[in-house]
């Protein structure tokens, strides 16, 4: 029984190291452009690297400073209509007043919404926008994948181990930058 447990260590121990070497052969390994059954790519690096990708995330940006400037603006209206408010306050009778502060909260609720939802459709937008890079991105893959003469294309996350020459990421960004640019064509 010892003898099996001492077995199963040493093994284990060697599965460790055979996987630690791999992994260090494999980072140090030149780029292999040889044809491979799978390739590997970063989806997140592939969006965020492209034309497409960086336009619709400067034009979110660009569009959520606005929204952010309006709403700071509509915040100091807003404080500057509670204050003339809160002086009328002394000037009348509490059944005069309350419709006005009842007004002032209801409009303060309407312009917070309209702002929300307007924030809200922004981030629809830019989840559209990425919906419609993968879309076409999946057509530039699986060209890619035929021509390397791949059998499949996966995410570089799911691989613990591979050459640095089976990620093709800027290769396939190349191509999608090529179909839809900044997404102004």
């Amino acid at each position: 029984m010892v003898g099996r447990i001492a077995r199963g260590c040493c093994v284990a121990a060697v599965l460790a190291a055979g996987l630690t070497a791999g992994s260090v052969l494999a980072q140090s390994s030149p780029d292999v452009q040889a044809p491979s059954p799978i390739l590997t790519i970063d989806q997140d690096a592939l969006y965020q690297r492209s034309l497409y990708g960086k336009a619709l995330r400067a034009r979110v940006a660009e569009e959520l400073g606005k929204l952010e400037a309006d709403s700071r603006r509509i915040d100091a209206e807003l404080e500057d209509e509670e204050r003339a408010l809160t002086q009328k306050r002394s000037e009348m009778t509490a059944v005069d007043f309350a419709p006005l502060a009842a007004a002032f909260d209801k409009k303060a609720q309407d312009l917070r919404a309209q702002n929300a939802a307007a924030v809200e459709a922004l981030r629809l937008k830019e989840q559209d926008g990425r919906k419609q890079f993968f879309t076409v991105a999946a057509q530039v893959l699986g060209d890619f994948m035929v021509e390397r003469g791949a059998a499949a294309i996966i995410d570089k996350g799911a691989v613990i181990v591979s050459l640095r020459g089976l990620d093709v990421t800027d290769a396939v960004v190349a191509r999608i930058d090529d179909v839809l640019g900044d997404g102004t064509k």
